[in-house]
């Protein structure tokens, strides 16, 4: 079972459609963790402002998803969900992240291009990443967003867009993209059935 975390600020209905279409079984919870403790994979989509995070931490569901991944549970973060993994955003600078990857998420800097970062837009994969598993160089997925992920060790794909920002993260069980992989076609639902194949 999938545990979909619900806290009220993501985009469920095409996360849950793409995934049923997978042949997932999929549950939702806005603040059940015992729903988590029994979940054999987490999402957290997300959409919006990273302060709406906070309910994460005021239903206990930051403590639960911490459990779970330190237990071996993968975990995959959407779009905000992937920012969350972060220690923080300049976006709500008193919220803070789960903390799995120390560094912080920022805005884009302002430049010729336009903020935010709406569209379709290709990635650059790194080599030995699970979750994006025979995405080729150069697929395109969708965008939307006005903060990123700084490129680090742990950036599974990188996409460039004003400046290189880490589209994809992925570290053991923990992964995270920052594009939407549930509007995203056929590379998309290739990267959410690569997550359902992970093993813990």
């Amino acid at each position: 079972m999938i545990a979909v975390i619900d806290y009220k600020a993501g985009n469920l209905t095409s996360v849950l459609k793409a995934l049923r279409h997978l042949g997932a079984e999929v549950e939702v919870t806005d603040s059940d963790l015992s729903l988590v403790e029994r979940a054999e994979r987490i999402v957290l989509p997300g959409v919006g402002h990273f302060a709406a995070t906070k309910r994460l931490d005021d239903t206990g569901l930051t403590g639960a998803i911490r459990a779970a991944i330190a237990l071996g549970v993968p975990f995959l973060g959407i779009c905000v969900g992937m920012q969350w993994l972060y220690s923080g955003s300049t976006e709500a600078l008193e919220q803070p992240g789960l903390g799995a990857f120390s560094e912080s998420c920022s805005r884009f800097t302002d430049g010729s291009e336009k903020v935010p970062h709406v569209g379709w837009n290709s990635l650059e994969v790194r080599k030995g990443s699970r979750l994006l598993s025979g995405v080729e160089p150069g697929e395109f997925v969708y965008f939307t967003h006005a903060y990123k992920g700084p490129v680090t060790a742990d950036t599974a794909a990188i996409t460039q867009y004003i400046e290189p920002f880490a589209a994809a993260v992925e570290r053991g069980n923990v992964m995270g993209v920052q594009f939407h992989p549930e509007k995203s076609g056929d590379t998309g639902l290739k990267i959410l059935r690569n997550f359902l194949e992970v093993q813990g």
